[in-house]
């Protein structure tokens, strides 16, 4: 079934996204890669305030490439999401709400979810330029010296996607191999 996801992505709208799901969302959303999670974290460590605030927000592991003059962006295809594993949980735990990838996710991951209410979205990837025409706006937010690397603020059209791990934990790398197998 396709659901409409206007940004911030609450708890309440998690619960209703199932596995298999497609998805378009509209609003803000923000990128973040390994790097930035890595410093992200490690800051909030030492007592250095978050960038952005996670309560309810979705992350689009993504590194985008440089806009041609008169577009907000460049490609912005999804990045292998299990790189952020490691970062995942805690940032569920600051309020994080719906994340976009592509990829497999940790069982330590997948639990999180479940504590979390949260939600595993996947994008295409390879269709970057494709993705990159939901973008309408495309701001740095933090982080500026990481280049693509950087926190950046995504103001978003009908950005496609599917659910491929809902807050229940059902997983379509589990569920849908099992239909093609003889």
């Amino acid at each position: 079934m396709e659901k409409i996801l206007k940004t911030p992505v609450t708890k309440d709208m998690v619960k209703e996204l199932k596995a298999g799901d497609t998805v378009k969302i509209t609003g803000v959303i923000y990128t973040a890669r390994d790097a930035a999670h890595k410093r992200m974290l490690e800051n909030y460590e030492n007592g250095i305030p978050l960038p952005i605030d996670l309560k309810d927000q979705t992350i689009y592991f993504a590194g985008p490439a440089p806009a041609k003059p008169g577009e907000p962006i460049g490609s912005v295809g999804p990045t292998t999401s299990y790189r952020m594993d490691s970062y995942s949980p805690k940032t569920m735990d600051l309020g994080l709400t719906a994340m976009i990838g592509k990829g497999k996710r940790s069982e330590e991951v997948i639990a999180s979810m479940k504590k979390n209410t949260a939600v595993y979205i996947g994008a295409v990837g390879g269709a970057g330029a494709l993705l990159s025409e939901c973008v309408k706006k495309c701001d740095v937010v933090a982080y500026d010296d990481l280049g693509s690397e950087a926190i950046h603020r995504l103001e978003v059209v009908d950005f496609p996607g599917i659910v491929i791990i809902d807050c229940e934990g059902n997983n379509l790398y589990e569920s849908e191999p099992e239909k093609y197998r003889e």
